[in-house]
């Protein structure tokens, strides 16, 4: 274990192997750290957080401080991050509140950059890529192997699926569909992410079977009723067209298309 002499560190936080905390870096109370992780000068982490192996914070992090929302009223709840991730510089991450299920939490290996946040009760799966500055407000779903743009908003109570790409500077008010190429203010999709999903090792006949779902649900003249029911009747063996379903049947703010 490393901690700088300027570091402080509560005696009611509880530290794991391995770990380097820099100078001037605060660790409060009720906060747990795993094995190997590196908290970068001048992080502040605030507690009850629980931080699993592996994890890096770069400068100026904020770490699970109270959340963001007039409903909150000094209520016990809690930020739990998995492993091996990555947070940049400025980064914020904050706890839940007791209305919204009383935790937020995050996945592992992902990668958040430059001045990202992660507001109250939002989950955030692993293998996902927040670019600088994207957001996500409270309550927010963002499955695994996602990746947002560079300042990104995504709208309270979204859930943005399974390998989606929302490009840069996108606002996304609805839910944003898995595979999906979803982009604007306010957000439109325009198909499936097809070199993602060939960078991702998808085969030929895989792809075929996403853009034939796409075809339907965007490019046909049926609305998403009848094309998630065409969806079914024709693809419905394939597992990405049962995700993509599912996801468009259970979805409480609609869909980007």
């Amino acid at each position: 274990m490393s901690i700088h002499p300027t570091a402080i560190v509560s005696a009611r936080a509880e530290i794991g192997e391995n770990v380097s905390i820099g100078p001037y870096a605060v660790i409060g109370a009720d906060v747990v750290i795993g094995n190997d992780v590196e908290i970068a000068a001048h992080c502040v982490i605030e507690g009850p957080t629980r931080i699993g192996n592996g994890n890096r914070f770069f400068p100026f992090a904020s770490v699970g401080q109270a959340p963001q929302d007039l409903k909150y009223k000094g209520e016990r709840t809690e930020l739990v991050i998995g492993e091996r991730n990555v947070f940049r510089e400025f980064v914020t991450l904050n706890r839940g509140t007791g209305e919204g299920g009383g935790v937020t939490t995050i996945g592992d290996d992902n990668l958040m950059m430059t001045q990202c946040h992660v507001a109250h009760d939002c989950h955030v799966g692993s293998g996902i890529v927040m670019a600088n500055g994207a957001s996500l407000a409270g309550h927010v779903a963002v499955q695994d192997k996602a990746t947002l743009g560079a300042y990104v908003g995504i709208h309270q109570f979204c859930r943005v699926g399974y390998r989606a790409f929302i490009g840069a500077y996108s606002v996304v008010v609805k839910d944003a569909l898995p595979f999906a190429r979803s982009v604007g203010n306010h957000a439109k999709c325009y198909g499936p992410n097809t070199v993602g999903l060939r960078r991702a090792g998808y085969k030929t006949e895989e792809i075929r079977v996403i853009e034939r779902a796409f075809r339907l649900l965007l490019t046909s003249k049926l609305n998403t009723t009848q094309a998630v029911e065409a969806i079914e009747a024709e693809l419905g063996e394939a597992e990405s067209a049962r995700l993509l379903v599912d996801f468009i049947k259970t979805a409480t703010r609609g869909v980007v298309k």
